[in-house]
């Protein structure tokens, strides 16, 4: 597997969803989006996914200005076409209209070939009382390793 340099993280979404199927999504871009894309201008944490016409869209990522980019800049919150197989589509909306499914963004990262792609999954909200839970097993987890450390 090639080397893959992580420009954007959403640990909340790990933290407020239940993930369950994960796919890798290409993300119709322009030139100056790339290239604010590799510099680290991304923000995905208010972001998510939909379907409309079997076609997939990721909205609310925010990608910045690029500075040299003047007149070519185009709107940083506009909606962005993802690019999946026909079969991804279908499977992502039938799990997305399912009561409480959400389909979120994961990471944003570029991959060997210089391409700017999107994880994204398929995700059940949780309630408060999971929540706390995650929060334990992450200091559970955080104690262990500090006494092994030792």
């Amino acid at each position: 597997m090639g080397e893959k340099k992580l420009i954007a993280n959403n640990k909340k979404a790990s933290y407020d969803f239940f993930l369950e199927d994960r796919y890798e999504a290409g993300i119709v871009l322009t030139g100056t989006e790339i290239k604010s894309v590799r510099q680290g201008k991304v923000n995905i944490k208010e972001s998510y996914v939909k379907i409309r016409n079997f076609e997939a869209f990721i909205i609310g990522m925010n990608i910045s200005h690029y500075e040299q980019g003047n007149i070519f800049n185009v709107e940083p919150m506009r909606e962005r076409k993802l690019l999946l197989h026909k079969r991804e589509i279908q499977k992502i909306d039938e799990a997305s209209k399912i009561k409480g499914k959400s389909i979120l963004p994961i990471r944003l990262y570029i991959n060997d070939k210089g391409l700017a792609k999107l994880e994204i999954a398929v995700g059940t909200g949780k309630k408060n009382y999971d929540k706390r839970q995650s929060i334990a097993d992450r200091d559970a987890k955080r104690r262990i390793d500090r006494l092994v450390k030792r």
